[in-house]
């Protein structure tokens, strides 16, 4: 893809055109509307998207976005139809889809890592619990990924929720849309019966459950086969500061903000394998 200089970057998060690249496809068009005098109010869709990763990278309020980006209500207002219209999701899923073919892997993983992170909300509305072996009052983010930490499928709950509780749904996401998933591996808080649970849903397929433990009784880190592979991938959440903490009232926006993070990362990757 040729260098172009038409579209100059104002902040470290915005799009180079070597990544709008691969994104604009992707990105509906924004609808024009009527201003105040009646003139057609066009939004520039790089700018529009480029709004959106500021806010997710920066952790700034919708209404403390800078001005040359637009009126926030406008950028809010789209974010908030993409979140409730799957538009994140198929852009999330396409990249990454896109990504793993570059990577010389199938479209279709076979395994799968699942675990969860807890976070702290902040003083907004919306569903909440607490998680008292983390100590924390907020949601719960389960995810799973794939081999190269990118997420196949996610659930957002109260963090008073269990992992075994939450691992059933999102375990049901996870093949309903990956048939060929044949393992799963998870740490020491899914044992038990959700190991013949997982088995069950294929009896006669090649589906299981494998949790990976520690055998030695020292303290402290340890890095864990396939574990640290979803451990990276929290650490590359908690790198957009909008998501060091929980600060959606809605449980489908917390996840956008999740799949936007991500978006972020893969199309930076794979303009720099271009």
């Amino acid at each position: 893809m040729g260098r172009m200089h038409t579209h100059p970057t104002r902040y470290p998060t915005d799009l180079t055109d070597e990544e709008w690249d691969y994104i604009k496809s992707l990105v509906p068009a924004p609808k024009s509307g009527k201003g105040k005098r009646g003139r057609p109010n066009r939004i520039d869709r790089r700018s529009l998207v480029n709004a959106i990763f500021y806010v997710d990278r920066s952790g700034c309020a919708w209404r403390l976005l800078p001005s040359d980006f637009g009126p926030w209500e406008t950028v809010y207002g789209y974010f908030r139809r993409w979140s409730q219209d799957w538009t994140w999701t198929f852009i999330h899923d396409t990249l990454r889809d896109y990504l793993r073919k570059t990577e010389d892997r199938q479209v279709a993983p076979t395994a799968a890592i699942i675990d969860s992170q807890s976070v702290k909300t902040g003083d907004q509305a919306g569903e909440r619990g607490y998680d008292a072996g983390k100590k924390v009052s907020g949601r719960k983010r389960h995810v799973a990924v794939d081999c190269l930490g990118l997420i196949l499928a996610m659930l957002i709950t109260p963090a008073a929720v269990q992992d075994r509780d939450a691992a059933k749904p999102l375990i049901h996401l996870l093949i309903s849309m990956f048939g060929r998933l044949q393992i799963i591996w998870a740490d020491g808080g899914y044992l038990g019966a959700l190991v013949q649970w997982v088995k069950a849903l294929r009896p006669f397929g090649k589906l299981r459950l494998e949790v990976v433990r520690r055998c030695d009784p020292a303290k402290g880190f340890k890095v864990l086969p396939k574990r640290w592979i979803v451990e990276r991938t929290f650490g590359w959440l908690s790198k957009s500061r909008r998501l060091c903490r929980d600060y959606e009232v809605r449980l489908d926006h917390s996840e956008a903000m999740v799949r936007i993070c991500m978006i972020r990362l893969m199309v930076r990757r794979l303009a720099k394998a271009a």
